[in-house]
């Protein structure tokens, strides 16, 4: 069934403006993905508001562009940009600087291709977002379901910061792995500053032959875990598109919750991602 929704995480690029060099391992999808590519692909089914997260260009380059799309697209409403956690006095500056840009509402540092497991919870990191908490924002958490117990350090580390765990750290779930991801999520779930996206699980998933009973028992276990309340869905477009369609992960999303009562589904496509990333 069709309703109105709020996408958390939505990615846009256009290599003719800004660099995003990673793109070269991923052909499929380094063309332009603008709000006109999504308009396209999502149909009838856009969402009422987009928060963008950061996609690896240049960061206060890709803010400010994406700013400037906003001025062409309202529904854009928010911004997770990139800044790096471990660079001391410029850490503090460059959250300075981006908190400038009306829509930023959190930013990121990619954790999930560090090599050292526990790069997360060095010090100068912690320290950069504990820098975070304090301006005013949020920061996403982008893992591996290996390096969850040191994103478990980094959250007991820093209370005074919200965190939003990206994609459910990433689960295991082409190789049907659920321990001991099950218990880190846990863990994650038991401190109240951190919510959790339903995002990016196809990704994880076998990209050709996944079926949606394939992702059912990680929907299950961060439902109990972190409850409705602290759930926020998020398409993953266009990198999602390696393993489906936008309408495709969206149905099967919707499909997975409307066991729920509508109050709950509710708070999962629409009413938390308004308190979470402050959209009113």
């Amino acid at each position: 069934m069709s309703f109105p929704f709020i996408d958390t995480h939505v990615h846009f690029w256009d290599q003719r403006v800004l660099p995003c060099p990673w793109l070269v391992e991923v052909p499929k999808i380094a063309g332009p993905h603008t709000p006109a590519e999504l308009h396209t692909e999502a149909g009838g089914d856009f969402p009422e508001k987009i928060v963008f997260v950061e996609c690896g260009a240049p960061w206060l380059d890709e803010a400010k562009w994406v700013e400037s799309l906003a001025a062409a697209e309202p529904r854009i409403a928010g911004i997770v940009a990139k800044c790096m956690m471990n660079e001391g006095a410029a850490t503090v500056a460059n959250l300075a600087e981006l908190k400038r840009l009306p829509l930023v509402r959190g930013v990121r540092h990619l954790i999930q291709h560090e090599p050292d497991p526990d790069f997360c919870a060095r010090p100068e990191f912690i320290t950069g977002v504990r820098a975070v908490g304090a301006a005013g924002l949020s920061f996403d958490l982008c893992c591996f379901h290996h390096q969850m117990p040191a994103v478990v350090r980094l959250v007991r580390a820093c209370p005074d910061t919200r965190f939003i765990l990206d994609h459910f750290g990433k689960p295991g779930i082409r190789a049907k792995l659920l321990d001991p991801w099950r218990a880190h999520l846990e863990e994650l779930a038991a401190m109240p500053n951190v919510d959790c996206k339903l995002s990016g699980l196809i990704t994880e998933a076998d990209h050709a032959a996944w079926q949606p009973a394939d992702l059912k028992p990680y929907v299950e276990h961060v439902l109990a875990a972190f409850g409705p309340g602290r759930l926020l869905f998020g398409g993953d477009w266009p990198v999602a598109k390696l393993a489906g369609a936008y309408p495709r992960w969206l149905d099967t999303a919707r499909a997975l919750l409307s066991h729920l009562p509508a109050a709950d589904q509710d708070a999962i496509f629409r009413r938390n991602a308004l308190r979470v990333y402050r959209l009113d």
